[in-house]
């Protein structure tokens, strides 16, 4: 096994636990090909990690004990599933099942839907790792029915979607029907965002239930409609639905119909949502809540000024569609966006509309996706819900 020496100012880092080293922290004549499994050593400290060759992070670390074979990933694998077991509990059938890194497997994601499982690799180097997964996962999951993988690649953009491969077992069907907190959901495994569905923002959708009692709600970007199936069952008065995409508006009005919801003061609509915001505010119309829960706005950190830019011009625009005293709900995913620098956002979004946000809640991912207390990089979801106030 080839032997990497770490420079030894990273040794309290990686004795934190963080799973990465980035490229110009390793030797630059290290030629190895994607997937070789390499021992550290940093100081006193070791560990086993994979090489990939193209990527910026150059080794992902996944022991500080022993090299990971098989058996070592099916533990990994079946630890995962058990640590799902309170969410199983909740009337929810979809929910990510191992989150990389939070799991002790970095680059690789499984999410559930049903009785099918759906890989994702973010990093060359995991790839020899498929095959193993598959088998922990036939191992530790069920009534299995079958293993597809959506791929991917490596550019960070969270909204991707992928083609996808049967791996074992049997393909899902198109459309396929999941439960969240008892209310049903269509998943598309196939051509749908992510693998399927938003599932990192389940506990906020929950959230938004609690506080849309008799009021109105403007969903934006909001693609199959759970955050306006989650306020409808929570009481809301009226729902308006906006989505730049056809297919999002009528996945999120059948969602509605699955449900039993469907009413004529909830509304589905293919428009754009910066321009949707625009007309809303020359109407002089408002909502008593106004969610927002974009795409991320920056692929990189040399994009992150534009994107903060797009984001306070977007919160803005949401802010004077909001009534007195109402409320904005406001999201980010944009992992080079911090949980500090999004707030500061909000709080100049406020500003240009001579508004204060009072923010009463604060969240980010969902419990599914565990993060290790030492790698900030895998908390990258913003949720804020804040009362809009005047100025006194």
């Amino acid at each position: 096994m080839p032997t990497i020496n770490l420079p030894t100012q990273l040794k309290a880092h990686l004795q934190a636990g963080h799973p990465w080293v980035y490229r110009d922290h390793v030797p630059p004549s290290t030629r190895l090909a994607s997937g070789t499994w390499v021992r550290l050593h940093c100081g006193n400290w070791q560990g086993f990690g994979l090489w990939d060759a193209r990527s910026p992070i150059a080794l992902r670390i996944f022991s500080s004990r022993m090299q990971p074979d098989a058996n070592w990933i099916k533990t990994m694998v079946q630890q995962a599933w058990q640590a799902r077991e309170p969410l199983r509990q909740t009337a929810t059938t979809a929910y990510r099942l191992l989150f990389g890194e939070g799991d002790g497997m970095p680059g690789i994601t499984i999410d559930l839907y049903n009785q099918y499982a759906v890989i994702a690799t973010y990093a060359d180097c995991v790839e020899v790792l498929i095959a193993d997964v598959v088998k922990a996962l036939q191992a530790s999951v069920p009534q299995l029915r079958g293993v597809v993988r959506r791929r991917r690649d490596d550019s960070e953009n969270d909204d991707e979607t992928g083609k996808i491969e049967l791996l074992w077992g049997e393909l899902p069907p198109a459309n396929l029907v999941v439960q969240e907190h008892g209310l049903k959901l269509i998943a598309n495994l196939f051509e749908g965002q992510k693998t399927g569905l938003f599932l990192d923002h389940r506990e906020n959708r929950h959230t938004i239930e609690q506080w849309s009692k008799g009021k109105t709600v403007l969903n934006c970007f909001s693609y199959t409609g759970a955050f306006s199936l989650y306020a409808a069952r929570g009481g809301a008065s009226a729902t308006t639905s906006v989505d730049i995409a056809p297919a999002a508006a009528r996945d999120a009005e059948q969602n509605f119909v699955l449900n039993d919801l469907m009413g004529e003061h909830h509304t589905f609509l293919a428009r754009d949502c910066f321009d949707f915001l625009h007309r809303t505010i020359q109407r002089g119309e408002t909502y008593d809540l106004v969610i927002l829960d974009p795409p991320s706005f920056a692929r990189s950190k040399k994009n992150i000024h534009a994107a903060t830019r797009a984001y306070v011009k977007l919160n803005a625009l949401a802010i004077q569609c909001v009534a007195t005293g109402g409320l904005l709900a406001s999201a980010s995913c944009t992992s080079q966006l911090s949980p500090a620098n999004f707030r500061l956002m909000l709080g100049e979004a406020a500003a240009q509309t001579d508004q204060q946000l009072r923010i009463i809640h604060e969240a980010g991912q969902a419990l599914d996706h565990p993060v290790p207390a030492h790698f900030n990089e895998g908390r990258y979801l913003k949720f804020v819900l804040a009362r809009v106030a005047e100025r006194m």
